[in-house]
């Protein structure tokens, strides 16, 4: 007989155990103010007569619920989920006794398309509300076209369940992949994909953006989405693109438009071969440190776009990464609930769901310390919501904003610019400075 195997490691530390965070009084009325109960009435596409009990009772408005709660009050096991709702109901759903079982039953059968129109509602709706300016040139910069969009994929990690679903597919344990855009100032949701695929390409996404995005509106991308024949239909549909030149594309150039110690801005015709991009497109050249970095766009017009707006706005391109990064970590979409595809879709869903409302939380702190919102830690903001739950029950506070205001330094709200930033910061002047002189 065989010695059991002994697993490696200290036994102590093989678990963590985490309970779920309090509930935050301020943050649930933001959340139900945006996820109306009456919206899940418009979503409704079957009869409650022919179902069964359990999809009666887990109707969509308490699933979204209890998957929202889920993600704001990082709740690691269903059991934690199923006492809390049990306790004190979450949400806008009252207290009521409900299985294990049976939530793990409804994230299989309940349609992810309606989280995906919930998702779509709860945007449009913030995006109608009023914007944060995004201060100095950008304000400007934003006047001149309809929408600046950032667009970028990220492929799901591998399945870490925490529900008890099976896995479908032993062979691929990748998540898929998720396709996002937002917006470049106010770093606001505006659409969301899922394919099931993780090596999708980028490009197969594009004929989805030129669609999506309005006439005149500015979309930054990087070199996954370079192709003469997205960029002739972009042009064509007089939608603006942004993005950098690949290394090997062969290019002459049709006439300058300034240039300077650092930076060159010329207008150029791509593709010399047998299927050359039919616009002509501009492209500004920029060098720091030792290298030079291209960026293309078909704005042509330097008054519209100047060459520093050029590189600025790519430069804010990472912001997506950031966005990548918080719903990952911070939010615990790196963790997925569930291993079948429906589920997957639906904790992506209610993820940036989520996300947006907190953006929207973090716009109001910026206005309310006049900072730029990309000045605005999102991480320290979500975790100082703790902190304003413990005074909220001692009766010290009682508005969230004003108490993150008079606490923002103990609790970091605002990033500290680090050295290479503000070399960074130092070397742009420097630049452009001498462009100017």
């Amino acid at each position: 007989m065989s010695k059991p195997h002994k697993r490696r490691g200290n036994p102590d530390f093989r678990r963590f155990v985490t309970p779920p965070a309090p509930s935050s009084e301020a943050l649930e009325q933001r959340l139900i103010a945006w996820l109306t109960p009456g919206t899940f009435a418009n979503l409704k596409t079957v009869n409650d007569n022919g179902r069964q009990l359990r999809d009666r009772t887990l109707t969509l408005s308490v699933m979204a619920a209890l998957v929202v709660s889920l993600v704001y009050r990082q709740v690691r096991y269903l059991s934690d989920i199923v006492r809390l709702l049990e306790q004190a109901g979450l949400l806008w759903v009252p207290a009521q006794s409900v299985t294990k079982q049976a939530v793990s039953e409804r994230f299989r059968t309940l349609p992810a398309a309606l989280f995906m129109e919930m998702f779509e509602h709860v945007v449009s709706r913030i995006r109608a509300s009023p914007q944060p300016g995004g201060g100095g040139a950008y304000q400007s910069v934003s006047e001149r076209f309809s929408a600046i969009w950032i667009a970028d994929g990220s492929t799901m990690s591998r399945l870490q369940r925490r529900l008890a679903q099976p896995q479908p597919l032993k062979s691929n344990p990748l998540a898929g992949k998720i396709m996002m855009v937002v917006e470049a100032l106010s770093h606001r949701p505006v659409k969301v994909w899922h394919d099931d695929h993780p090596q999708r390409s980028d490009m197969s996404w594009s004929d989805e953006f030129t669609a999506l995005l309005p006439v005149g509106g500015l979309l930054i991308v990087d070199m996954g989405f370079f192709a003469f024949p997205w960029f002739d239909a972009m042009t064509t549909a007089k939608k603006c693109f942004l993005t950098r030149l690949k290394q090997k594309v062969n290019y002459q150039v049709v006439r300058g438009l300034s240039q300077g110690p650092c930076y060159r801005d010329e207008l150029i015709e791509m593709g010399l071969g047998r299927h050359p991009c039919e616009h002509p497109v501009r492209l500004v050249s920029v060098l720091w440190g030792q290298t030079w970095y291209r960026y293309l766009t078909n704005v042509l017009d330097p008054d519209v776009l100047s060459a520093q707006q050029v590189c600025d706005l790519y430069r804010r391109r990472w912001r997506i990464e950031e966005a990548f990064l918080l719903t990952k970590r911070l939010l615990g979409l790196a963790y997925l609930w569930v291993g079948g595809s429906n589920g997957v879709k639906i904790q992506i869903y209610a993820t940036w769901t989520f996300y947006a409302v907190l953006n929207d939380l973090c716009a109001e702190v910026a206005i309310a310390l006049k900072q730029p919102i990309e000045m605005i830690s999102v991480e320290m903001v979500f975790r100082s919501l703790y902190h304003y739950a413990q005074a909220k029950q001692r009766e010290d506070e009682t508005e969230l904003i004003p108490f993150l205001v008079k606490f923002h330094q103990s609790f970091g709200l605002i990033k500290t610019k680090r050295r290479r930033q503000l070399k960074q910061q130092t070397q742009s002047v420097d630049i452009w400075t001498e462009t100017l002189t």
